[in-house]
This record gives C-alpha cells, sequence and structure tokens, in this order.
C-alpha cells in the first residue's frame, strides 16, 4: 500500500492511497464467504458454493463493493498511522479507481487537529473577589436555617403576610373554566410571590371559608399567557412561627450546644463556599486569558457539528424537560434567533479551542491521569448528574465514554499547571494561593467545552 498527505488547509487533508490487489485478497476471501452465508443456489449446500458460481450468478461488482468496504477501514488508519495525522470525525471516501485484479486506488479528506504554537504564560495575571464574610452574609444564612424548623399552627383570622394557606382555584377564560384550571388543597405562603401574579393582594385579609376573585396572566397550560379570572377559596390559614435565635435552636438545628458556636460554624462554611468560588473564578479569568494567547485555527465540519449537538441537546433534552420549545425560550431571554446563534457559535468555538490548547499542553507537560484520580472525577460526576457512582460508571463503560473522562481529568491538570505559573490577586491586591485546584479547573473545563468534542478515528465506507 502506497498513501500520500496533501494538506488543504491547517485543519483539512486529503490522502490519496493506492492498494495493490494482492492484499485485497482477505477482504475477497470474507466477502465470498458472507455471501456464501446469504444465498442458496440449487444443486450447492449452502457455504459451499464456488466463487465462480457467485460471481456468473450474483456478479463479481457486488463481491468486489463487499470486499472494498471491508477493506477500506484498515487502509484508510493505516494511511492515517503512516501520516501521523491527528484526525477528527469521519472522512470523505470517494473511489478514485477499482481495476479487478490490479489496483484499488481511494481518497479521503478528513479534518484534523491544527499544530498549535503555546507560548509562555507565565505572565497571566487575573484579579478575582476577596474572601470576605460580613456580619449579614451569616445572619442571611441563619436565616435560612431557621425558616427549616419554622412551625404552622391554625388560626381563626384573615390571612396576612407570611401565613401558610390551604387554597382552591378556580381559572375562567371568556366565562368558560378551563379544564387544567381547577386546583384543590394548594398549599401557599402569603408573600412568597409563587403562584399567580395578584394572588397575595387577594388572599390578604380573607378568612378561612371564604373566598376572592382577580385578574392575571396565567403562567403556564392551555391558556398560557391569556388573561383569566381566578376565583382563590381560603379553607385554612395557619402562622407561621420562627423558633428563637437561642441555644435552644442551636441544640436543635445542629451539632453545637451554644449559638454562638452555630454562628462561628456558618462563618467557617461561607468562607469555604467563597474560597470554592473564589478558586473558580481565578480558573476561568485565566482560562480566558489562556485561549487570547493561542491562535486556533477552527475546523469548520467540526464547528458547524458541534453548533448542531449543542441546539440539539439544549432543545431535545433541557427544553423538552421543561416543555418549552426554541421559540418560547428565546422570548423568555430576550433573545432574536440571531442573536442565539451567534452566541451558541461563539460557545461552540471556545469549547474547541479549550480542549485543543489544553490537549496540547497535556503533551507538552507529559501529564497522566491515575486510577485514583479518574475515580475521583468519576465520582464527582456521578453525583452532579444525580445518579448512583455504579450506575454512572456502567453509562460511561457502555457508551464507550471513558476516554472523555480521562480527556476531562488531563485537562483539568493541565489547567491548574496554567493557574499555578500565573499570578492571581484579589480585589484587594493579595496574591492569592488557591487549593484544590485540579477539582475546580475540571469542572471549569466541562463549562467551557459544553458537549464534549472527541478525535475519532471514525470507519469510512465507500
Amino acid at each position: 500500500m502506497k498513501s500520500a498527505v496533501e494538506t488543504l488547509n491547517p485543519t483539512r487533508v486529503r490522502l490519496t492511497v493506492e492498494v495493490p490487489f494482492e492484499e485485497l485478497k482477505p477482504s475477497l476471501d470474507a466477502a465470498y464467504k458472507k455471501i456464501n452465508q446469504q444465498v442458496t443456489v440449487k444443486g450447492f449446500r449452502q457455504g459451499k458454493i464456488p466463487a465462480r458460481v457467485i460471481d456468473q450468478r450474483f456478479g463479481r461488482g457486488a463481491v468486489l463493493e463487499e470486499a472494498v468496504n471491508d477493506a477500506l477501514p484498515k487502509f484508510y488508519t493505516e494511511a492515517v498511522n503512516e501520516g501521523e495525522l491527528n484526525v477528527l470525525g469521519q472522512p470523505e471516501v470517494d473511489i478514485t479507481e477499482l481495476k479487478d485484479g490490479e489496483l484499488l486506488a481511494f481518497t479521503a479528506e478528513v479534518d484534523i487537529r491544527p499544530a498549535l504554537e503555546i507560548p509562555d504564560y507565565s505572565g497571566i495575571e487575573v484579579e478575582v473577589d476577596a474572601v470576605e464574610v460580613s456580619d449579614e452574609d451569616i445572619d442571611k444564612s441563619v436565616e435560612q436555617l431557621r425558616e427549616r424548623f419554622a412551625t404552622t399552627s391554625p388560626v381563626e383570622r384573615a390571612a396576612q403576610d407570611g401565613d401558610v394557606l390551604t387554597l382552591n382555584l378556580e381559572a375562567k377564560v371568556d366565562g368558560e373554566v378551563l379544564e387544567d384550571g381547577v386546583a384543590e388543597g394548594v398549599t401557599y405562603t402569603v408573600g412568597s410571590g409563587e403562584l399567580l401574579d395578584g394572588i397575595d393582594e387577594a388572599v390578604k385579609g380573607v378568612e378561612a371559608g371564604n373566598s376572592a376573585t382577580f385578574t392575571s396572566e396565567l403562567k403556564g397550560g392551555s391558556a398560557e399567557g391569556k388573561e383569566a379570572e381566578v376565583k382563590v377559596e381560603v379553607t385554612e390559614v395557619k402562622s407561621r412561627e420562627l423558633p428563637e435565635l437561642d441555644d435552644d435552636f442551636a441544640q436543635l438545628a445542629s451539632e453545637f450546644d451554644t449559638f454562638e458556636e452555630l454562628r462561628a460554624d456558618s462563618r467557617k462554611r461561607l468562607e469555604q463556599m467563597k474560597k470554592y468560588d473564589q478558586a473558580t473564578q481565578a480558573q476561568e479569568k485565566v482560562l480566558d486569558e489562556l485561549l487570547k494567547l493561542v491562535e486556533v485555527p477552527m475546523p469548520e465540519k467540526l464547528l458547524a457539528d458541534e453548533i448542531e449537538t449543542r441546539k440539539h441537546n439544549l432543545v431535545n433534552h433541557q427544553l423538552g424537560q421543561m416543555g418549552l420549545d426554541l421559540a418560547k425560550y428565546l422570548e423568555i431571554q430576550g433573545k432574536t434567533e440571531e442573536e442565539f446563534d451567534a452566541e451558541t457559535k461563539e460557545q461552540a468555538e471556545k469549547g474547541i479551542k479549550t480542549q485543543f490548547i489544553l490537549d496540547e499542553l497535556v503533551n507538552k507537560e507529559k501529564l497522566n491521569v491515575s486510577q485514583e484520580e479518574l475515580t475521583e472525577h468519576l465520582m464527582r460526576r456521578a453525583q452532579s448528574s444525580g445518579m448512583s457512582p455504579d450506575q454512572f460508571a456502567q453509562a460511561v463503560v457502555e457508551g464507550g465514554q471513558v476516554p472523555m473522562l480521562v480527556g476531562e481529568v488531563a485537562r483539568g491538570k493541565a489547567l491548574a499547571v496554567v493557574v499555578e505559573a500565573a499570578t492571581v490577586k484579589d480585589s484587594n491586591g493579595e496574591v492569592i494561593d488557591l487549593d484544590d485546584e485540579d477539582e475546580t479547573a475540571e469542572t471549569v473545563v466541562a463549562e467551557a467545552e459544553g458537549t464534549e468534542v472527541e478525535a475519532a478515528d471514525e470507519k469510512p465506507e465507500a
């Protein structure tokens, strides 16, 4: 076999391959054997039909087509390896010559990873938010905990802010009760701003057993967006009581004996959260600066596929689960379709650049992924997906996505190397040292890439 590589542009090549016919013999034998198992000829046992009879009955062309389709992946892969190419996606194959008994010649155009020059990145400097926890932050955190331990009790009075009500609702549009416009036993906290616009004003001052009517635009259902006349009946009013913020509350809501210990723990947890946010912010800003430093030629087909994948995932998975279509989503976001397309393209380009640059750094810095690192990453991904580690691991293996996870970990380590070399200051001008860089870097890389873009040796067909 002979092969040659022609560079069409920095991200695409054309392979020209010539194969002597004798190298097709294993595939020809396999083709005859396959056809033998699929057809019957009177006078011959199945599987024992001579090759000349198959040629006469079914045509030599059918055999050649089967043999070529079987052989192409092998010869294509050999040509890729011989040319030391890092290919992306599936090639476009064209058989240019097929002379029975003499020669098979074909061309294959395919995208390749562009060669990148990674400049010195040690001069990168970014600023992040300082880790500062105020008394107000602690008060808010404690209040949220306090809300979880609130108690309710029925009261014989009119509803007021903060009360928990049990309601029956009936919505009419143009005087007709909607099929999906009736609900009973709905629990609602006055002043929460949930359910429908205008409901708070309607129920305030209403006692159990009484009702009120108001007009509101429906937020969902068969008449979404239409003005409806809503009748709301209050069947029960409960007052909501919050526990006193004292030592008894600390013992009820935590493992601490005193309220001061509870506040101190809240401060510590808030500081840890802000440090994690600070590390994530640093990773994101350093990545953005790194992307500015490197010129990355963009494979057009890969970019188009990535844009299409992102749109598909948004429309069919994320929006589908919320019962929205793209038009409604854009309306809610206040974006035009053109703005959405431009934004999607920008995100796709960033994802591809991120992978290309960090993969180059993985090779340059000779970074490896240990089994322990892979397992820890798998556990984090499983937790974020809502699956158990065993379920997630099984899905990853069955989907052939282990290399994807290995790549995420490796690129996270590469980004951590860049962050370590960069100067990170907080908003007070203090140089900060980040902890657990690999973990936060993996998260930042996954978010930047969006949908994973993988180099793949696809099997070509004639």
